[in-house]
């Protein structure tokens, strides 16, 4: 998911797309394809709106030419509605949806083996990870088994400090039917995660995760994103 405006960066985003902006010199889109088809993922679809040329420009001159598929949106669709406008791509297979302004630090085959262990009721496996201010995240709740059962969005009081990544691992049965559902779905963590409660699985990352979502958190991911690699 790359193609929103960066509000919360300017000036920074200006003249440049969100998901270009650089930690330590590399781009976080960079650092996500590399992660990726590092991993072994061959099939990656990178959505675009907000200054579309210039991911195209970096696409055509990385290393990822040619295995890299653009979707550009004329009107913002929402996280869930770039999923619909893309079942093509998805075919039967579960899709990993990622926000391409996050940077995060995890072992991808960790992730994927959580969601293919997942209790047999879900149909979805949330990356969450322990967040410094509750209060700025999405925040869930679990049972026992790890499966979300309750979920706060950016609330006064949250009950926990365990939040949403905003990394998701789907089935594509369940992106068919939210698909189906009218008036249409657009978005996945105001729509999509509060409609499935008990039917959501959780992946811990306690690696590194943060949300490149202001200045303030770009800074700081500058200084922490060093440290831990």
């Amino acid at each position: 998911m790359a193609a929103g405006f960066g509000t919360r960066l300017r000036p920074l985003t200006n003249s440049l797309p969100k998901c270009l902006v650089p930690i330590n010199g590399v781009p976080l889109l960079q650092i996500w394809l590399d992660k990726l088809f590092n991993f072994g993922i061959h099939e990656v679809l990178i959505n675009t709106h907000y200054l579309s040329e210039k991911v195209e420009d970096f696409i055509d001159n990385s290393k990822y030419r040619g295995k890299v598929v653009l979707s550009h949106e004329n009107l913002l669709l929402g996280t869930a509605g770039t999923l619909f406008n893309n079942i093509a791509f998805i075919k039967n297979d579960p899709v990993m949806v990622i926000h391409a302004d996050n940077l995060s630090k995890f072992n991808v085959s960790d992730f994927i083996s959580a969601h293919e262990n997942r209790p047999a009721c879900c149909n979805m496996t949330m990356m969450i990870f322990k967040t410094d201010d509750p209060k700025s995240c999405g925040i869930v709740e679990l049972d026992q088994l790890g499966v979300v059962v309750n979920f706060h969005e950016k609330i006064l009081r949250p009950p926990s400090n365990l939040a949403n990544a905003a990394v998701y691992i789907l089935e594509s049965a369940l992106v068919r039917e939210c698909q189906s559902i009218v008036p249409k779905i657009t978005d996945i963590s105001t729509e999509i995660i509060p409609g499935n409660l008990g039917k959501i699985f959780t992946y811990l990352n306690s690696q590194y995760h943060r949300d490149i979502g202001n200045l303030e958190s770009l800074r700081m991911a500058n200084i922490e994103y060093r440290v831990c690699e």
